[in-house]
Parts: C-alpha cells; sequence; structure tokens
C-alpha cells in the first residue's frame, strides 16, 4: 500500500517552517527534496569510502571504486539499458545533451543537415543545438504543439527529410506536463533512420522508462529531479552509436595511453569520462533510484494523477484563472495565470504563507510565446506532497488574490 505519512517521514525537509507556516513544497519540477537514505549514503561515502576511483589498489579505491560501479548498473536496470557500458554519468540532464550534441554533432552530422526539436523544449534542448549550429552550419526545425498542449504528430511527419539526421525531445514537458508518445515517436524516426534523443529529466522520477521497449537511441536524466544529489545524471546512449563518437572531454580517465605523438581513448563508458568522477554523487543517486523502486513507480505514478486531478478540480473555477496545457496525457504539472495579477507577485505573496512554487519563463521562453506571455506561475507535484498540501494552496492563492485584486 501506498504509505504517504512514511513517505513523508523519510523527507525531514517537509517538517520545515516557512515564516511560521508548514512547508508546502510545489517547486518539484525545478528539484525535488532528498530522503534520509540518500543524505546518508552520501554521509557514509565521505566518512567510510572516500578515494578516487579506477586509479588505486589500495582498500579505499576499490571500494569506492566498486560503489561507483555498482551504481552505473543501478541506473542501467532502472531504465533498462542493455548493459551498464551504455550508462555514461554526466552533470546532468544539460550536460548529458551538450555530450551529444557536440559528439554526435562532431561524428555524423555535416553541414546542411537537420536536427527536429519541438517548441516545447527546455532551454537546454535547444542551445546546444543552436551552438553545433553556429559550428557547422547544420539545420534547426521545430515542431510546433496545439492550444491543448499536444504535440503536432502531422506536422511532426511533415518535418521528416532525407537531410534529417537527430531527433531531439522532451519526454514530458517542465511547464505543460505533457507526456509525448515517445515509444511511437521513436518508431515513426526509425522508420526513415532517424535515432532521437530523449528528455527525461521530468520523466524519471515519474513512471517507467524502459529505454528497450521504446528503443531510444539516446535518454538523458538528472539525479536531482529523481530524489537524489545534484551536479550528477546519467546520459543513456546506445553502444553502437557511443563507440562511433568522438569524446566530449580529454583528460585522465578516459584514455588508453597517451603520447605527445598520439592518444588511444579508453572503451565505453570511460572515453566520456574525463577527470575524476562524482563517485560519491553517483552512489547516492544509486540510493534514490533505489528507493524509488522501492515504493513503485507505478504506485507513484497513480498517486501523482490522483494529486493532478484533484488539484485541476480545486483550481479550474477560480476567477480569472488560465492553466496550461491540458492535454489528456499529462504529468503532475500545473502552469497557470490570474488575469490582471503577475505571477511573481502572486508567487511572493503565497510564499509568505509557506507555499513553494516556480515563477517565471521556466526555461522555457518558446513556451511564454506561443501563449502570449512572459512567465507562469508553475505548481509541480512529487510523491510526498498530500492533497491537504493542494487545500492549502488553493486558499493560499484565494487570499493572495484579494490582496492584488
Amino acid at each position: 500500500m501506498y504509505d504517504i505519512n512514511k513517505i513523508r517521514e523519510d523527507f525531514p525537509i517537509l517538517s520545515t517552517k516557512v515564516y511560521g507556516h508548514d512547508l508546502v513544497y510545489f517547486d518539484n519540477a525545478a528539484t525535488t527534496q532528498k530522503p534520509l537514505q540518500v543524505i546518508r549514503k552520501i554521509d557514509e561515502g565521505y566518512l567510510h569510502s572516500n578515494a578516487n576511483v579506477h586509479r588505486g589498489v589500495h582498500f579505499l579505491s576499490q571500494l569506492a571504486t566498486e560503489a561507483h560501479e555498482d551504481a552505473r548498473r543501478t541506473a542501467a536496470q532502472y531504465i533498462n539499458a542493455a548493459k551498464p557500458e551504455e550508462i555514461v554519468f554526466t552533470r546532468g540532464t544539460t550536460e548529458g545533451i551538450n555530450l551529444v550534441a557536440s559528439s554526435f554533432g562532431e561524428t555524423f552530422l555535416n553541414e546542411g543537415d537537420e536536427v527536429i526539436l519541438t517548441a516545447m523544449e527546455h532551454h537546454s534542448n535547444i542551445v546546444p543545438w543552436q551552438l553545433l549550429r553556429q559550428r557547422k552550419g547544420i539545420i534547426i526545425k521545430v515542431v510546433p504543439f496545439l492550444p491543448d498542449g499536444s504535440l503536432d504528430m502531422e506536422a511532426l511527419d511533415s518535418l521528416f527529410s532525407e537531410k534529417t539526421k537527430l531527433l531531439s525531445l522532451t519526454h514530458v514537458s517542465n511547464v505543460l506536463g505533457t507526456v509525448n508518445p515517445l515509444k511511437r515517436i521513436v518508431a515513426k524516426s526509425h522508420a526513415r533512420g532517424i535515432p532521437v534523443l530523449a528528455d527525461a529529466a521530468q520523466s524519471a522520477a515519474h513512471a517507467k522508462i524502459d529505454v528497450q521497449d521504446t528503443d531510444v537511441d539516446f535518454l538523458v536524466l538528472s539525479a536531482h529531479k529523481v530524489y537524489g544529489p545534484t551536479g550528477i545524471g546519467v546520459l543513456y546512449g546506445k553502444e553502437k552509436y557511443l563507440d562511433a563518437m568522438v569524446p566530449y572531454q580529454g583528460g585522465g580517465e578516459m584514455i588508453q595511453r597517451v603520447t605527445f605523438e598520439h592518444t588511444t581513448f579508453a572503451g565505453l563508458p570511460f572515453k566520456f569520462e574525463a577527470g575524476t568522477p562524482d563517485f560519491i554523487g553517483s552512489t547516492a543517486m544509486a540510493e534514490a533510484l533505489r528507493y524509488v523502486q522501492s515504493i513503485g513507480l507505478d504506485n507513484i505514478a497513480a498517486y501523482e494523477h490522483g494529486l493532478l486531478e484533484y488539484a485541476g478540480k480545486q483550481l479550474q473555477d477560480m476567477d480569472g484563472i488560465v492553466i496550461y496545457g491540458n492535454c489528456k496525457d499529462k504529468g503532475a504539472v500545473i502552469s497557470m495565470n490570474f488575469e490582471g495579477v503577475h505571477p511573481y507577485d502572486l508567487g511572493s505573496l503565497i510564499d509568505k504563507l509557506g507555499i513553494a512554487t516556480r515563477t517565471g519563463h521556466h526555461c522555457a521562453q518558446p513556451v511564454m510565446d506561443f501563449y502570449g506571455v512572459e512567465s507562469m506561475l508553475r505548481a509541480s507535484f512529487a510523491m510526498y506532497n498530500t492533497m491537504e498540501e493542494v487545500d492549502i494552496f488553493v486558499d493560499a492563492l484565494k487570499k493572495a488574490l484579494k490582496v492584488l485584486r
């Protein structure tokens, strides 16, 4: 059974008082809170096994190396990768996309080749491709989305061409909550011989991901959005592509032999992991992934869907509200505005009542442009949030709106 009280006990920060009020943390799309199990794993690493990995024969180095590589195996299992060698540790989703843009782009893309993105992308899946366009003269095409927030699949079909070399898209929109039909999109792309990169930053904590079932070619995620530490994440890539791609960075760890005349590179995944890795972060991330799995991703998805439906019903009749993204398949995110009220003012006032939300463009300015606004207020839910917190949030909105109108 889903024991929300037991889950909340694992997150001591949820007991924090904010301006004398109980914290209601609805900024989970930005980062999730960390359970005690993850915090203790970080402490354990520094207290008992802090040594550089892969480089020492001494006991602590061997201990740290095994924990680090076990974390790789855990990450592979979490997304059902075929083998651990297809898991590259990164600093997070942003670096993972930059790595693919740089290394895949250098290896496979030439002037005039096309990369397809969607209009709902986070900036981290836009800017790296623009930088590649500046370097190599590639062409970026953009799939629009419909007013309800769903991707325009007919438009996607029309954008494919013989010059298309990659499709890179978000699995779940961080603004609209739209869950894109990844398996269907991958099938469409593969029918034309086009590989696909999926940004799973907003999906990895909320539903099962199976890279073999979807057949996606690359997938990126950030630990800090899956109840893990900041500064570490995962790039999954099919072995055939990672083998062919040039290294992203040079240095120690990613080499086989170095002379001043020539360098040969290490095998997968190490040729993409230059320098000392975050071996404390990797083990803490693995602990977070195991924690999520202990609760069950199907259980989490069902619970969060209930939260989303409840919040939607509570909010929909509020005076002057505009909710963005109402497609059928939607994650636990609600972005909104109220007529005549700036979201920053609203977010600042409800903060004084203990409510943590996010205001701004959410690193998705093209989405703001589509709806003709500069910013939105976003409430994003996680497995530890409650219906009672939704009630507190709605009540806080009503109080703040009385002040602002």
